[in-house]
């Protein structure tokens, strides 16, 4: 698949996600980043519009918007970002690493057994992808094996988080 194809292949998997209410952005009230996150994206009128830069900045220039969302604001910006990549557009921002992360070596790791008891960071990661429709699985199964394709660093954790979620979730018969 080209880059473009993909392109319109996450574009129409996510085209009817509905933009989360302003007080729907992060999930925590924790340290500068997030509220620096609601401020930013308070105005944005979807996640189309949003430039490759800003992307890759917000919040504050620390790049780890990915890292703060709720999940439901992490299902409707996601494609802006992975889109951005795929034009490699992205310098510190990373949507494999976020779309990967926890589906691995890392998936039976405990997160904070003081705060979150023997929650893990699998299930964090199932927790937050499983708003995702079959067909936003598939198109995020698409652009890891291209990313996979790209990169053979990136492939050593792409290939896991593929074979032990994202690709089971492309099935639609659940």
């Amino acid at each position: 698949m080209t880059p473009d194809e993909l392109k319109a292949k996450i574009r129409a998997a996510f085209a009817d996600v509905e933009r989360p209410p302003h007080w729907c952005i992060t999930d925590s009230n924790e340290g500068d980043e997030p509220a620096s996150l609601r401020q930013e994206f308070a105005e944005v009128p979807d996640w189309a519009s949003l430039s490759t830069t800003f992307l890759d900045q917000a919040p504050n220039g620390y790049g780890s918007a990915l890292s703060f969302f709720s999940d439901e604001a992490f299902r409707y910006y996601l494609p802006a970002f992975v889109i951005a990549d795929l034009d490699d557009a992205l310098d510190r921002t990373d949507p494999v690493f976020h779309l990967t992360h926890g589906l691995g070596a890392s998936a039976t790791k405990r997160i904070n057994p003081r705060r979150y008891g023997d929650r893990t960071f699998g299930d964090a990661a199932r927790h937050r992808f499983s708003l995702f429709t079959p067909e936003q699985c598939a198109a995020i199964a698409a652009y890891l094996r291209y990313k996979a394709d790209q990169d053979e660093f990136a492939a050593s954790s792409i290939e896991p988080a593929l074979a032990s979620y994202w690709l089971q979730r492309t099935v639609t018969d659940r």
